[in-house]
Formats: structure tokens, C-alpha cells, sequence
């Protein structure tokens, strides 16, 4: 079985138990002493320095903490655009190619553990998905990778991202997998003011350097009214969290399997086809409906976490091979949504999100998932035990963790919400439209965490 979480310790020898699933008892010592005492705000980046394309289409702002590049794509085309990202992102880190080129070959040998020096299977199904991309994104795509290789072509790890090695990095989640996420949406009566606050986990696969840590951006989309910002890393084309003009809030989460066969043939990646939904749709409710829409069309099963401030729901998109076999289906759930019968959900006025769909009757991997059911119990205990939360609040809240728990050999494994494979917290206040992210460092997820305000929406 294969569950998509990344870097993540789980119980030995879990069992489910007979009680319903709020009634777990927790490891008491696996919670901080003292919790944080956050202030609702996050705290504002400094800028050190300032890189740009010849053609400032492409403008990058080396923040403390992160990147924050802002591509113009008004008046240019999808080409000039893609030339001018890799351009600038080469002049504000010199060390892309020697830092990212190893971390694709890790993810590459996880996917192809047989692969040796023979890339060929590789090589096909890169090409075929990056040749199912929208006219634009894969213009974009592919000028991008055509200025970052500066001609060299081939997989081959020599300290040189060439054109195929470009690609296949921004096909991650569709073409070699491995990312662990969760994500809560609170509002009405669970929040201070009635507002909603959505809150992501990105559980991805740092590197065995933490070489991901390295590269944390903030990436403005300017296309007028399709406008965007997602929050990603340096050299992404595609979207992993993003937030639309509209205040459209929308991030992927893995869905792992049993004996789902793997199809990329005629497929399409649904990381680009949420970017073109973000673009295209002004509700959390339409973009949902999109991906659910299409779900059959995609590689791997996974789920949509959106929200808008009003609504917020799942998408829950099983592939077509899931929904053929009578396992699994698609379905857009909300709070409302019966849930499974082996979880259970005590909060009102919220939506909880793990690596598992949860709504009644679809594929269920949360028995025997010490990682899913785990951490859907934490969440929905963390959610009773406070009436109302402000921003501050949630923040000690979802970081009470020690996040090293189980590192020596000492102490036991711990299936952390905040694991050692979190690289970005994201907050959304729907009631100041602010963002806050905490960045992992470079040295690695710690119990100082730390929240940037990173804007408006």
C-alpha cells in the first residue's frame, strides 16, 4: 500500500481500536511543555537583495525566509515569461543546479528503484505528460526549461539540470509522487470573530540536505484578473498551495492506494489544472467542482483542500482505474458529508483534511494508516478543546508538537500532525485577508516556529 506520506514516523504494530476514534488516548509527553504564545499577526520579511530578468518579466525579491518572485505575464507571452523565471531564479540562487539536481534524483530513485543508468522509462512518461499541458503552461514550461539547461539535454546527474531534468521536476506530483499533507478550515462558532481561518500543512519531501528548505517562494502570478500567488519553491511552474485574486484558497494532498495500477497515458497533471482553475474560477465551491469534474483524467488519486472564506470543501478525486475497480469515487465533501464509519468527527463549524478520503463508502486508508487516523484524531481533539480560536491561538495549537520526537533511538516513534517532513505551515485570515507561512529552515523542522506575513490576498 502505498500512502504518500513522506519522511514521517509511524506506530509499530498499530492496531485500530473497537471505540470510536475520538476516544483515543495520546502520548501527553509527545506535546511541548510550554505552548507558544502567538499574536494573531505574522511578523513581516526583510529583503536583502533584488534579482531580475533582462526584461524585468520576471522580478525576485531574496526575502529572509523565502523568494518572493512576481512573474509579469501581461503583455508577454507564455515563452517570454517561462525564459525570464528561470533566468532571474538562477541570478538570485547561483546554486540551483547543484542544489536541486540531487534532490530529483533522490525522488526519481524512490519512484524507479530498479531504474540504474537506464532513464528511458523515466524519459517517456515525463514527455507524454508534459506534451498533455495546457498550449500556454507548456510553452511556459518548456521555455523554461530550455533557458535553464542552456542546451543540454538527457538524464544525468553531472551538477547540470538539463531540459529533460527541468521538466520532470515540475512534474513531481504527477509523475514520481511522495508528499504527506493536511490542512483545517475553521469558522462560525469555532473562530473569535466568525470568520473563517484555513490552515495547510505541506508534508514534501525535503531532501536529504533539507535541500527544499533552500528554496521556499512566494510566487505572484501577474495575469489581471486569472492573477495568482502560490507559495511553493524557487523554479516551480505548477501549484502545490495558491491563493486567486478572489481569495479562492486551494493545495494538494497525496492519496495513497491499494493496488492502484498507474496510468499516464492520456492522462493529465492536476497540479496545472488546478493553476488553470485557480485562473478560470472565483469560488471555492467551482474550483472544487472542476477538479472533481476531472478527476477521472488524472494519474494518481488525491484530494483538493479549498476554501474562499465562505465555503470551504474536499475535492476527493479518485482516478478513473479507483472508480472502475468500485473502491473509491469521487465526491466534493463538505462538514456536512458523512463521514467513514471507522473516523469520527466532533466539531461543528469545521473541516478536517488528511491523506485519506473520508467521505462514507469511498476507499478507506485510514484503518490500518497509523499516519492518517492518527493525526484525524489529533486534529479533531486540538478542535474541541478550545469554544472559539483566534489566529494566535490556532497557532499554539497546531504547533504543540515536539517535532523530533522519536529521533534517538531512546524514545518511541511518534506520528506527529507536524512531522519531520513539514516544510510549510500556510494560515489564510478570511477576516484580515492576510497569509502567514512558517518556512522550515534549512537545518530542518524545529519547535521554534516562526510565522512571516507574506501579504493580502
Amino acid at each position: 500500500m502505498t500512502t504518500g506520506c513522506s519522511q514521517a514516523a509511524g506506530y509499530e504494530d498499530f492496531y485500530i481500536p473497537e471505540q470510536p476514534a475520538s476516544s483515543l488516548e495520546l502520548v501527553s509527553d509527545a506535546y511541548r511543555t510550554e505552548l507558544t504564545a502567538y499574536e494573531d499577526n505574522g511578523i513581516p520579511d526583510t529583503c536583502l537583495e533584488t534579482f531580475a530578468s533582462d526584461d524585468s518579466v520576471c522580478e525576485i525579491r531574496q526575502m529572509e525566509h523565502y523568494y518572493d518572485v512576481t512573474i509579469h505575464y501581461e503583455g508577454h507571452t507564455p515563452s517570454e515569461a517561462g525564459k525570464a523565471y528561470a533566468q532571474a531564479a538562477i541570478r538570485a540562487f547561483p546554486e540551483f543546479h547543484t542544489i536541486i539536481e540531487p534532490y530529483l534524483y533522490e525522488n526519481i530513485m524512490l519512484a524507479f528503484p530498479a531504474v540504474m543508468d537506464d532513464f528511458t522509462s523515466v524519459e517517456e512518461r515525463v514527455t507524454c505528460l508534459a506534451e498533455s499541458l495546457r498550449p500556454d503552461q507548456k510553452e511556459e514550461l518548456f521555455s523554461f526549461a530550455e533557458e535553464l539547461s542552456d542546451g543540454l539535454h538527457g538524464f544525468e546527474e553531472d551538477g547540470h539540470i538539463s531540459y529533460e531534468e527541468a521538466i520532470t521536476s515540475n512534474l513531481i506530483p504527477e509523475a514520481l509522487r511522495g508528499t504527506a499533507c493536511s490542512a483545517l478550515s475553521l469558522w462560525g462558532k469555532k473562530t473569535e470573530n466568525g470568520d473563517m481561518i484555513a490552515t495547510r500543512f505541506l508534508d514534501w519531501s525535503l531532501g536529504s540536505e533539507n535541500q527544499m528548505c533552500m528554496l521556499h517562494a512566494v510566487i505572484h502570478a501577474d495575469k489581471g484578473d486569472r492573477s495568482y500567488t502560490g507559495i511553493s519553491f524557487l523554479g516551480f511552474c505548477s501549484l502545490i498551495s495558491a491563493i486567486n485574486d478572489d481569495g479562492v484558497f486551494a493545495a494538494i494532498l497525496d492519496v495513497g492506494s491499494y493496488d492502484e495500477k498507474y496510468v499516464y497515458k492520456d492522462r493529465k497533471c492536476y497540479t496545472y489544472e488546478l493553476r488553470y482553475a485557480l485562473e478560470t474560477y472565483d469560488s471555492a465551491r467551482s474550483v472544487g467542482k472542476f477538479m472533481v469534474d476531472s478527476s477521472d483524467t488524472f494519474t494518481y488519486s488525491h484530494q483538493i483542500y479549498v476554501a474562499d472564506g465562505k465555503e470551504t470543501f474536499c475535492a476527493e478525486d479518485a482516478v478513473a482505474g479507483l472508480q472502475k475497480s468500485g473502491k473509491g469515487y469521487s465526491v466534493l465533501r463538505d462538514s456536512s458529508t458523512p463521514l467513514q464509519d471507522v473516523i469520527h468527527w466532533d466539531n461543528p463549524d469545521s473541516l478536517c483534511v488528511v491523506n485519506s478520503f473520508a467521505a462514507k463508502g469511498n476507499q478507506d486508508l485510514f484503518t490500518g494508516s497509523s499516519s492518517n487516523h492518527v493525526r484525524f484524531c489529533k486534529y479533531n481533539e486540538w478542535v474541541a478543546a478550545e469554544d472559539r480560536f483566534t489566529v494566535g491561538e490556532l497557532k499554539s495549537a497546531i504547533t504543540r508538537e515536539q517535532v523530533n520526537l522519536g529521533v534517538k533511538e531512546s524514545e518511541p516513534d511518534v506520528m506527529n500532525v507536524r512531522n519531520r517532513g513539514t516544510s510549510q505551515i500556510i494560515i489564510v485570515d478570511y477576516h484580515t485577508g492576510r497569509i502567514q507561512v512558517s518556512f522550515t529552515s534549512p537545518n530542518g523542522p524545529s519547535d521554534d516556529v516562526i510565522f512571516t506575513d507574506i501579504g493580502h490576498f
